[in-house]
Formats: C-alpha cells, sequence, structure tokens
C-alpha cells in the first residue's frame, strides 16, 4: 500500500525505512528538506491515491495540532489520518472530531520501540474506529514485531495514546527500580563488582527485561556512569499517567513516586532538603551543611543549639 508520513526524525525515518522493507511506498515529509521525499504536505498528498493514510510523527502539542489541521484542509473523505507521537489521549478526541467533519478518518497510534524499532519491530498500540484500523493495518503489520505480540487495537479513539502512557508510566518505576538498586549495590562496600551482578541477572531471575539488558549495555560503556550527570527530563507521559490515575481515582504510589524522582534530579541543591535540614537541626541539633560562600557565625544554624534529641 501507500503511505505519506509526515515527520523522519530518529523515530519517523527508521519506521519509513521499516515500512518500505516490508514492500510498501513511503511518501516522507519533513521539515528537513534533507530527509524529505516531497518538498511540502501538499506534495506528498496530491502523490498519494485515494483512499489516502496519512501518518503523522511530530512532536505532541502544537506542531501535531497544525499538522492535523493542515491534513484536515487536504485530504478527501474516506482518507484517514495517523498520529503516532506521543499526544496527550484527550487529545486524540477533538482530532478524531475535527476531522469526522470532513469525512477523513482518524486512528491514534502509541509507538514504543526507540532507536531499536528498525530492526527489532515497533510495540504498536492503536484507537479508533475499525474500518479506519482496517485501513492501516498493513503497515501496523510492516511496523510490528515478528510474531504473535506487539500490536494491539487496544479501544476507541483515545485508546492507543492512553495504553501508551500507561506504558510510559510502567516504564518510569521500572527505571526508578533499577536506578536505586544499582546506587544500593555501589555504596556497599561488600559488592566488588556491581556491573557483573547486573549481568548476572539478566538469566534465570524474575527481573531480567530488555530494560536490564540496556543497563547492563549501559554500565559496559562506563563501569560506574561516572562520565553522566545525575538529570533525567520527563517527556510529560509520566505527569499524564498520575493525573489520569488522580481522575480515576486509581493509586499510583510507584508511578508517582518515579515521576518526582525526575524532578529531584534537577536540584543540585534541593530547596526541600535545606528545609529538612533547617528542622532537623532546631528540634534535634542535627548538623547542617553552610551554602558555598556562606560564613558560619553566631547566628548561623548549628552554632549554639541544645544536644540531639531525635529524628
Amino acid at each position: 500500500m501507500e503511505l505519506g508520513l509526515v515527520g523522519l526524525g530518529k523515530m519517523g525515518g527508521n519506521m519509513r525505512e521499516r515500512i518500505r522493507r516490508a514492500g510498501h511506498t513511503v511518501v516522507g515529509f519533513d521539515r528537513n528538506p534533507d530527509l524529505a521525499d516531497v518538498q511540502s504536505l501538499e506534495e506528498l498528498v496530491d502523490s498519494l491515491k485515494a483512499p489516502r493514510v496519512v501518518w503523522v510523527m511530530v512532536p505532541a502539542g502544537g506542531p501535531t495540532q497544525s499538522t492535523i489541521d493542515a491534513l484536515g484542509e487536504l485530504l478527501s473523505p474516506g482518507d484517514v489520518v495517523v498520529d503516532g507521537g506521543n499526544s496527550r489521549w484527550t487529545d486524540d478526541e477533538r482530532h478524531a472530531e475535527e476531522l469526522a467533519a470532513k469525512g477523513v478518518g482518524f486512528v491514534d497510534c502509541g509507538v514504543s520501540g526507540g532507536v531499536w524499532g528498525l530492526e527489532n519491530g515497533y510495540a504498536l498500540m492503536y484507537g479508533g474506529d475499525a474500518e479506519h484500523v482496517a485501513k492501516v493495518q498493513p503497515v501496523f503489520d510492516a511496523l510490528k514485531p515478528e510474531g504473535e505480540f506487539g500490536s494491539v487495537h487496544a479501544g476507541r479513539v483515545g485508546a492507543g495514546h492512553f495504553a501508551k502512557m500507561v506504558h510510559n508510566g510502567i516504564e518510569y518505576a521500572m527505571m526508578q527500580a533499577f536506578a536505586e538498586g544499582w546506587e544500593l549495590l555501589e555504596a556497599a562496600e561488600a559488592v566488588t563488582d556491581v556491573r557483573e551482578v547486573f549481568r548476572s541477572w539478566q538469566e534465570g531471575t524474575v527481573i531480567r527485561s530488555w530494560l536490564l539488558d540496556l543497563a547492563v549495555r549501559a554500565l559496559d560503556d562506563d563501569e560506574h556512569l561516572g562520565a553522566l550527570r545525575g538529570y533525567a527530563a520527563d517527556s510529560g507521559e509520566g505527569r499524564w499517567t498520575v493525573e489520569a490515575a488522580i481522575d480515576h481515582a486509581v493509586p499510583l504510589p510507584a508511578i508517582t513516586a518515579s515521576l518526582f524522582a525526575r524532578f529531584s534530579s534537577r536540584q543540585d541543591d534541593s530547596p526541600q532538603m535545606k528545609m529538612i535540614a533547617a528542622l532537623r537541626n532546631q528540634f534535634g541539633g542535627h548538623a547542617v551543611t553552610a551554602a558555598a560562600g556562606a560564613e558560619k557565625g553566631a547566628d548561623a544554624p548549628g552554632a549554639d543549639v541544645t544536644p540531639p534529641v531525635g529524628g
């Protein structure tokens, strides 16, 4: 079949190649002309035979909205738009309604696989009407991993991105658990080869996983991760998962804690810990550390305190 693909970055470019390897025709557009097959959305739409399927693989929010708006003006009744980016699931229903008014179908698709997807395949979670999904199915089949699993029609519009959001929330918590375990092993004097402990877990343990394999790969590159700063961004889907949990009154303590741990990683000198230190000093006389450049005089915390009483 023919597919129009908008967005040819790290994910989109590899997806184009995997779909082509399966024997399908892909016409790609990107703002970077060096990556694009055509130079405009108009040219992309004109190059496809109706009924058209156009897959959008651009950043969530404004870029996705503007691309879908533009396609809505260019496509014809019977065509289908797929949003394969990391859009918030609550946006999908609006996009579907806007396109339906023009007779254009809409499918939302959560995509997982990262830079490894070209060779290993992409896990796909999609939502939408069965008739619209059917028009995209050959592309789903080309992108998914080999075998029985790795692709699911999760439900109605929004279900695909909701499922991918939850997937990423689980991913947050799993990564946090590996990170905490690694730090504890590194801190223990009795453990002399943390990397090989992680490697030993790759066979026969209940925590063996692709994430564990990637952790071992990272430790092979830099055994103590000394070249890295302890900072981790969040993509937004972890936040959306926690917000959805609040909306549905579903407790997510592990995922929520892993999200907050990302936030704490951005603080070289945590304001919260300043208050904790001050309070511990006030009620228990626990020692405090002066900030860089501060002078500890008679009025400084800890200069004249009662003996520790606990806490």
